[in-house]
């Protein structure tokens, strides 16, 4: 019997055992949690089979058998028609299912033997019900693009990485996994796939219905500095909001700004500025274009490098004219840094620290978000717990993660020293009984072959 079928009934079961009421409005929060986990998690049990039994659909539907082909003879064109007319998804998640099962299916020898699936990590994964058959897709797709040029090793340590890695993540944070693996896989392309994106940058700016239109695609060189400087503004802008002592009183009842209504203001500001004006007062303080690369990569003009906050990696050539444009911070690992603990001899951690503390977490430490959105928090408070401003007892977390962790009771452990220490979160009983450490930080988030 499949692992589906085995496991289902258990999952059934916590279901019935808390959701005794008419609907999901009787259940409490600990309880609502709970049921969706369970029914997420039979999705993924049933994503496995559905990939298996898509891969068995195809074989049998394979072109050499003409008209006796299981999908022509249920009336369909192709198996992928037949798949995606009973599922009632699209030809194309259809095409994409039958990849999965094809890829994590045990193979058939031409001597009649059984061998191993293609991808067995993913296959594992998907086994285990830790992948949804649209993640196993997107893995299993970038490892074949790039197999040639990677080599078999490197393909099943990647392979193995992502396997382990995925799940937890939503897709918008597995699609910045796979683009660094992509990178790490086949550093050669960095290069080449740069010079095809420069040839398409392009702003475009046009009145439309009595406003100032303006659209545009920049390279991850020229996109990174104006990122980095609007978010500054913005953020400014959000903390002043915040810290209006008007706040909650009838002056704060006018509606407030959305963030992409910010992002423009900014963008006027910035430009502004530019043409001459003579305030010099725009709260850009801290803000900087972060470039990470490895010492050995940086020195032989091999690999790749990545900026904070932008996904798509970029070439060592790239990385040295950044650095060399001035206003770019260069971070380069195991090279030699400044003293960064300071103990309880100053409340605010210093930019040093903070460079290191993102180079650790890689941005908001518990949801993922990039360095331009968080500020580095003491885990042991200042004033309530006597907290050094130390490394050991920083991290970079958002607002919204930063109240939800005072708020609710979560506790921060940080395991190993420097940079390469690991961040866990710990939820308070009232979320997980067994206080389960969740892993957070660049370990999570980001590609960790």
């Amino acid at each position: 019997m499949n692992r589906a079928l085995d496991l289902l009934p258990a999952e059934v079961e916590g279901v019935r055992a808390v959701w005794s009421g008419p609907d999901a409005a009787s259940l409490s929060d600990s309880d609502l949690v709970a049921v969706n986990e369970r029914y997420c998690r039979m999705q993924r049990m049933l994503d496995a089979d559905r990939a298996q039994l898509a891969a068995e659909i195809a074989r049998r539907s394979r072109p050499e058998l003409g008209p006796g082909s299981l999908a022509k003879t249920q009336g369909f064109r192709n198996p992928t028609a037949l798949i995606a007319a009973t599922a009632g998804t699209s030809t194309g998640d259809a095409a994409r299912l039958v990849k999965v099962g094809e890829a994590t299916a045990p193979r058939q020898l031409l001597s009649g033997e059984k061998a191993p699936a293609r991808h067995p990590h993913v296959a594992a994964a998907l086994q285990e019900a830790g992948l949804t058959a649209q993640a196993a897709g997107a893995i299993i797709g970038i490892l074949d693009r790039v197999a040639l040029r990677a080599g078999h090793e490197a393909i099943e340590v990647a392979e193995k990485t992502l396997a382990e890695q995925a799940p937890g993540l939503s897709m918008d944070q597995l699609h910045r996994l796979l683009v660094h693996a992509d990178a790490w896989l086949d550093p050669d392309g960095v290069a080449p796939r740069e010079d095809e994106k420069r040839g398409l940058e392009q702003l475009i700016m046009r009145e439309v219905d009595g406003m100032f239109e303006i659209t545009g695609r920049l390279t991850p060189e020229h996109g990174a500095p104006v990122k980095v400087a609007i978010e500054a503004l913005v953020s400014a802008e959000m903390r002043a909001t915040r810290d209006d002592p008007r706040d909650g009183t009838a002056d704060s009842d006018a509606p407030r700004r959305s963030v992409v209504q910010m992002h423009a203001d900014a963008l006027v500001r910035l430009c502004e500025h530019a043409l001459g004006c003579s305030q010099t007062d725009l709260p850009l303080q801290g803000a900087a274009v972060i470039v990470r690369i490895d010492h050995d990569n940086l020195i032989n003009g091999t690999g790749y490098a990545t900026i904070d906050g932008i996904t798509a990696p970029v070439s060592v050539a790239t990385a040295r004219r950044m650095a060399a444009a001035g206003e770019i911070i260069s971070c380069v690992l195991d090279g030699t840094g400044q003293i960064l603990d300071w103990g309880r001899t100053r409340r605010l951690f210093s930019r040093n620290q903070r460079l290191a503390l993102l180079e650790r977490d890689g941005g908001c430490a518990m949801c993922g978000v990039p360095p331009g959105h968080v500020k580095v928090h003491h885990i042991r408070w200042w004033a309530r717990d006597a907290g050094p401003t130390d490394l050991a007892n920083g991290v970079c977390l958002c607002e919204s993660c930063h109240h939800r962790i005072h708020d609710n009771g979560w506790e921060i452990r940080i395991d190993g020293i420097g940079i390469s220490a690991k961040v866990w979160f710990i939820p308070p009983p009232h979320v997980d009984p067994a206080r389960t450490p969740r892993l957070g930080g660049r370990a999570k988030y980001d590609y960790a072959a």
